[in-house]
């Protein structure tokens, strides 16, 4: 049959019909039945060609679209991921790329910078760099792990009234102190995370939000060191406590317009460790033995660690002080 001749069965301009011979014009349902009725092929034949063929075409500027997003390949820690089980191994940059789509949840890298957690990272950059896509990552792996994390509705009263009993845990071992520290956060609405860092993200921890009721906290093993750690949980419950619910990353790339409200975190987290008046009153005592140490760590019912980092980072001790052997270590290898 002619095009002339289909054209004026179904009533249809010619230029139409050559238009969609041609896969220039989209076959409609109505023409759909026009055809049913002139070639006794039913409609849903029609537009189940017409739907396939549509979709190959998207399908091809997919492809195109990929080819663009290839460069973004160099600032993901795609190696990481791999090796964590977030995305599939491959050497195919294509495949790379519909492993990152799915694991960041966007259709196109180019959307990342654009993210509920990402986009306050991305405009600090001057360009999007590997620091940007790796923290992302980071970012990303959390709120997996988090999402099927039983817990209860946030509970700043809650969280407040267990403070104390999170802070006495400071005294014991990681495998003692991680299940009771992540159940009493769950009971206050905060799931905890441990991470390891992601190259060239810096981060020692970060506070977001799932939903209204659900906070995630994480924290990296980066240096391993136990004070460190354990400030840094101290300051992210202090963002929870103190600030309105958005995202806060700790990464040493404080904007101006969030800096008065990382230095409320960081007094809430050494003022809750070591209050100032009692940190003045030793200190003033001029006796930084290792006796003299214990004592006062025991009285605040804190790891002495804790203390001796204190006393360094404000300069009183040096780092190189004998008592530097009071600093623990964490393994966290059961975590990574």
């Amino acid at each position: 049959m002619t095009q002339a001749e289909l054209a004026r069965r179904t009533g249809r301009p010619i230029q139409a019909i050559n238009e969609i011979i041609k896969g220039e014009k989209a076959l409609t349902p109505a023409t759909a039945l026009q055809l049913e009725k002139a070639l006794d092929v039913p409609a849903h034949i029609w537009t189940g060609l017409e739907s396939r063929f549509q979709l190959v075409k998207a399908k091809d500027e997919e492809k195109k679209l990929v080819q663009k997003e290839l460069p973004y390949l160099r600032n993901t820690p795609y190696k990481q991921l791999a090796e964590m089980g977030y995305v599939k191994r491959t050497r195919n940059g294509e495949h790379k790329i519909g492993e990152l789509h799915r694991f960041y949840g966007v259709s196109s890298l180019v959307n990342l910078p654009q993210t509920w957690a990402c986009a306050p990272h991305f405009r600090r950059s001057a360009k999007w760099d590997a620091s940007s896509y790796s923290l992302a990552a980071w970012l990303r792996c959390a709120e997996l792990r988090a999402i099927d994390v039983p817990a209860k509705a946030f509970d700043k009263a809650g969280l407040r009234g267990a403070l104390d009993e999170m802070k006495a845990l400071t005294k014991r071992s990681p495998g003692d102190f991680l299940p009771e520290l992540e159940k009493r956060l769950a009971a206050c609405g905060v799931v905890l995370v441990l991470l390891p860092h992601f190259p060239k993200t810096y981060a020692h921890g970060a506070t977001f939000w799932l939903n209204a009721d659900k906070a995630v906290l994480v924290l990296s093993i980066r240096g391993k060191w136990a004070d460190v750690f354990w400030f840094s949980l101290f300051h992210e419950i202090g963002h929870l406590m103190l600030h309105k619910k958005m995202t806060f990353v700790d990464d040493g790339r404080r904007p101006p317009e969030h800096e008065h409200l990382e230095v409320e975190a960081d007094e809430f987290a050494a003022k809750f460790l070591i209050p100032a008046d009692k940190l003045r009153e030793f200190v003033g005592r001029g006796d930084f033995s290792l006796a003299a140490v214990r004592a006062f760590s025991e009285e605040l019912g804190i790891a002495a660690g804790i203390v001796v980092g204190r006393l360094q980072h404000d300069g009183a001790i040096g780092y190189e002080s004998d008592k530097n052997r009071l600093r623990e270590r964490y393994e966290w290898s059961e975590r990574a």
